[in-house]
Parts: C-alpha cells; structure tokens; sequence
C-alpha cells in the first residue's frame, strides 16, 4: 500500500500524518492515548476499501502541536484533517481511544461523518476499567505491578516523565494480546506525557457529566463495534455503549485480543467490507 506524507496546520503547531489507497475517506484514529500513531497496519487491512487518512495526534512526535489536549482539541483536529483535505463527509475509524473519539466526533460533528466503526474501543462508561485493569495485571508479577501503580501515581500527580510512561507501556504490551508469547513487536515510540495527563483528566471529566451516555441516543449513522472475545478491555465496552445508539452492530472476533488486525488478519476487513455493502 502506498501513503503519502502529509502535515495539517492548526492553531498551536502542526499534525503530521499519511494518506493512502481507494474509495470512500476514512480517518484512522489510533488508542493511546498520546503514543505514536500505529494505525499503519489497520491502513492496510482495509487498502482497497477505503481512501484512510491516519495521523498521529496532538502532543506526540512528530506532530509538535501545544496544548490543550481535551477531548474538544482531539475533535477540533479531526474536523480540521477533513477540512485539509476538502473532504465534506468520512468514515470515522478508531481504535482503543481512538475509538472513543469517533464516538465524541459521531455526537458532535454527525453531519461530518458517514458512520464509525469503533475497534475494541473505550466505550460510554468508566466502569470497565477495573475489570481491563485487573485482566492486564493479573499476568504481571507483583514486582512489575507496583511499579506500573507508582508510575499511575505520578501520572495522577502530574510528575510522570515520558520515559516511566514508555516503561508502563512496554510492561503492559504483550499482554493486550490473546497469546502474549506471540505479541507482535510494539509499534510506539514516544508517549507525550501532558497529552496523557490531559486526556484521561479529560475523559474523566466527560464520564463524570455522562457525555456520551447522554448523547449517543441521538446518533442516526451506521454505527459497528468489533470487539476481540479476548480483550482485556471487556466486550460489554462495546455491546454496552452499542445499546445506546440506535442501529449500531456489534461483531465479536473469536481468539482474538485488542488488536484484531494484527492478531486475526483478514477479520477486520471482512467486517468492515461488510458494513459497506461491498
């Protein structure tokens, strides 16, 4: 598949992304949140299905964009992505977080979308965490627990360093994997620790007013989850936030963990083909 290199100018600096394949547009939006966009394979898992443009989020390298980093700033840059790109109307696809920013763009920008597909995403309710937390944690050992709560604690305090941010991850990587001895290497490079603190304060602060909860129910666009059986992050994340949006599908991929097109190549596209009438 062939992308080209892009940069989008917004207010504090500039998002740099790529762009590439055929068909209708699709904005990838990758997890995180604040780690390098590596939405390259899902890019290429749907090559031939859709026109993706994919680009790597306010507050990381390469993307030198300034604060603030809340969910409204996350949404402000996809629609100015879109505008880049004189595109009027896309798909909006996410993954983890990046799931959970479709959703945000589905209530507050409907008119630029043509639907969301939502891949083992952060759903309307904060109430999974505990259990996505407790399923990552108990493969660790006690030793590599406390370290990732005293990394948390620093995050909380607003003291956290990229590099106690790049450990936890790498700590936790394998494990979002249903066969954590065959987790493909680790993509992310950089973590940007303001945009991290800022987006989970955020997101806090969003749960807390019920955003999506309360919104969700008036989204009147084609909606699909797809959701691995074995994600650490729980499939209620999904089929829950689903059963508030009018039409929406969920579709489960068996043996599977939190990154379907790396773990069941070939089950995303067929979903997401599917959705599109193809």
């Amino acid at each position: 598949m062939h992308e080209e290199p892009f940069q989008v100018p917004v207010e504090s600096g500039a998002l740099h992304g790529h762009v590439g394949g055929e068909g209708p547009p699709a904005l990838l939006l990758h997890g995180g949140a604040a780690v390098t966009d590596y939405m390259d394979g899902c890019a290429q898992e749907l090559d031939g299905l859709l026109r993706t443009i994919r680009y790597q989020q306010r507050g990381t390298f390469p993307s030198d964009t300034g604060p603030p980093y809340a969910i409204e700033a996350h949404v402000a840059d996809a629609v100015a992505v879109l505008e880049f790109f004189g595109v009027e109307q896309a798909w909006a696809i996410g993954h983890s977080w990046g799931g959970h920013l479709a959703l945000h763009l589905a209530v507050t920008h409907p008119e630029r979308l043509l639907g969301v597909v939502c891949i083992d995403a952060i759903g309307a309710s904060s109430d999974v965490f505990g259990e996505m937390d407790s399923n990552l944690r108990r493969r660790l050992s006690d030793g590599q627990v406390a370290r990732i709560e005293e990394i948390e604690a620093r995050r909380r305090e607003g003291e956290v360093t990229e590099a106690e941010l790049f450990e936890r991850w790498e700590l936790v990587w394998p494990f979002w994997f249903a066969d954590p001895e065959a987790a493909a290497p680790d993509p992310v490079r950089h973590i940007g620790p303001q945009s991290s603190m800022e987006v989970n304060a955020s997101l806090a602060a969003h749960y807390a007013a019920g955003t999506l909860r309360n919104k969700l129910p008036e989204v009147r666009l084609p909606v699909l989850f797809v959701h691995g059986e074995l994600d650490p992050l729980p499939l209620r994340s999904s089929t829950e936030t689903a059963a508030l949006i009018p039409g929406a599908q969920v579709e489960t991929i068996r043996r599977c963990g939190h990154f379907p097109w790396l773990e069941r190549p070939g089950e995303l596209r067929r979903r997401v083909k599917k959705l599109l009438r193809l």
